[in-house]
């Protein structure tokens, strides 16, 4: 049984702005609570520089239904609280850095943070960890 006294995922609130794999998982999962959750970044080499309103113009292009938020840090001093709280709970390789756009983190039904993904990590890959954790009851 988890700590109720530690925070979760759930404690944690970001503002909505209302990768085809990523996609394709909301539209597979979805229906069993499965949620995506995008949170655009330009701390990586400039990929992002666009407003919350180009970015969600741009994502909707690619078919993106899944939640997506406000533009954040996941780095540094100025890191979103979420972030600081995601990479304090799942390690990352070397350095607790965030690497790259499109790392995933693994959230079960509690909101405790299972699994962290490596950027190069392809969605579909973790689809049996997805359905391991649907199956679970909470």
């Amino acid at each position: 049984m988890a700590d109720t006294s530690e925070q979760s995922f759930y404690d944690f609130t970001a503002t909505d702005i209302d990768g085809n794999e990523l996609v394709q998982l909301d539209q597979r999962y979805r229906e069993r609570g499965l949620r995506i959750l995008g949170f655009p970044c330009n701390q990586f080499g400039g990929q992002e520089p666009g407003t919350n309103e180009e970015i969600k113009a741009f994502a909707a292009g690619y078919g993106v239904e899944f939640d997506m938020f406000d533009k954040i840090n996941v780095n540094g001093s100025d890191a979103h609280p979420l972030y600081a709280y995601l990479k304090k709970k799942q390690k990352g390789f070397l350095l607790n850095a965030i690497k790259w756009n499109f790392s995933k983190f693994l959230i079960d039904r509690r909101g405790v943070p299972v699994k962290r993904y490596a950027p190069n990590e392809e969605p579909l890959s973790i689809i049996p960890e997805i359905e391991r954790l649907l199956n679970e009851s909470v």
